[in-house]
């Protein structure tokens, strides 16, 4: 499913359609919370906010506890899972609109300290989810 690097970091697989690079990895730290948040709340998915209440911040949420549509796209499936672990696949999503002025980004999701969003589950940890992004040299098709 997702790419695990020695490094730690895990790449989401390709679920844009007709693209063959991926969008999205989580750095380890990422992972580690994750892990701790899955535990807590079983299955997550993770949806890049488009600016409404909290800004851009990636929100975390149990998986089905924010609806989405075709309003939205799925940017990737990352597994968060211990080598030989049962999969933990997190989907992360992202409104289409917002997709259109990032359709050009290769985003990596870290962990800062700080009061994440009031809706995410991370926010009792005292940290919250910031995007790191980076202009990706090719992808097809760009919006």
């Amino acid at each position: 499913m997702s790419v695990v690097e020695s490094t730690g970091v895990v790449t989401a697989t390709v679920t844009v359609p007709g693209e063959t690079i991926p969008r999205v990895e989580f750095l380890p730290v990422t992972v580690d919370l994750l892990r701790v948040l899955w535990d807590k709340y079983g299955p997550l998915m993770i949806h890049q906010s488009g600016g409404c209440c909290d800004g851009s911040s990636p929100m975390c949420f149990p998986a089905g506890d924010f609806l989405t549509s075709d309003q939205d796209v799925l940017l990737g499936r990352l597994d968060i899972a211990p080598e030989g672990g049962e999969p933990q696949v997190i989907d992360f999503w992202m409104s289409a609109e917002q997709f259109e002025y990032w359709s050009h980004t290769f985003l990596t999701v870290d962990v800062v300290k700080g009061r994440g969003s009031g809706f995410s589950v991370e926010s009792p940890e005292g940290v919250r989810f910031m995007i790191r992004s980076r202009l990706m040299e090719t992808a097809t098709p760009f919006a």
